[in-house]
């Protein structure tokens, strides 16, 4: 693999932001809105990653016009509140950073809506050093991450086998190995790893530092999968 060409793509929450606090506060400010019950919080943690009209009528059920009105409530409140409730892992920086030195092509694959995702990354301290941030289109329902990621492969030329795709769900090892693109997990987000090794994770990361050593590893061609 020629390091000049590789690609690293990054989920955005729970893998470079820990952005609990703004999502979930942003969805009981809608089911309240709403008059509808709020699960407990360590249920709702697990809403982050998918997108909000796949985990709303977990609560809502099929009422159509109730997802949308919920959705429209969190948008209400995290487009001025909750974008900014996030924290960068300690230690991810430095990864980017690195990666960026030793001349790796960088780019953000989210399922978080357009409309926030790329505000966002470019408030990061380091988030001038994504070329591209892929997010999600306005009124989708369903996870895109595999026509994401190959379109990030398309935009930069590159071979599924030089490039990465690093993330805290399965939705994000799905995508990667549905492009035959090397998947590797993080253990600090909101999945386990469990979901990781379950939905075929080449590698593991337990902590930042060890992405570096990953994502420079020679890897020979990965078989798409559907």
């Amino acid at each position: 693999m020629n390091a000049a060409r590789r690609l690293a793509l990054f989920d955005l929450d729970g893998t470079l932001i820990d952005s609990e606090a703004g999502i979930v506060n942003s969805i009981e400010y809608a089911l309240e809105k709403l008059g509808a019950p709020s699960p407990p919080r360590a249920e709702l943690r697990g809403w982050i990653g998918p997108p909000l009209r796949a985990t709303f009528p977990r609560v809502l059920g099929d009422d159509h016009a109730a997802v949308e009105q919920a959705v429209a409530f969190y948008r209400e409140r995290f487009s001025a509140i909750g974008w900014r409730e996030h924290t960068v892992y300690a230690g991810v920086g430095d990864v980017i950073e690195a990666l960026a030195a030793r001349g790796d092509r960088l780019a953000v694959v989210t399922t978080k809506p357009d409309l926030y995702a790329e505000r966002i990354v470019r408030s990061l301290p380091f988030g001038a050093l994504f070329e591209r941030v892929y997010a999600a289109t306005p009124g989708s329902r369903d996870s895109e991450k595999a026509a994401m990621i190959a379109q990030a492969l398309a935009d930069f030329g590159t071979r599924p086998e030089d490039a990465a795709m690093v993330g805290d769900r399965h939705f994000d090892i799905d995508g990667a190995r549905a492009n035959g693109v090397r998947a590797i997990g993080v253990g600090w987000g909101f999945g386990s790893v469990d979901e990781l090794e379950a939905a075929g994770a080449h590698a593991i990361a337990a902590a930042p530092a060890h992405l570096a050593g990953l994502l420079a590893s020679s890897q020979p061609a990965v078989a798409a999968s559907a």
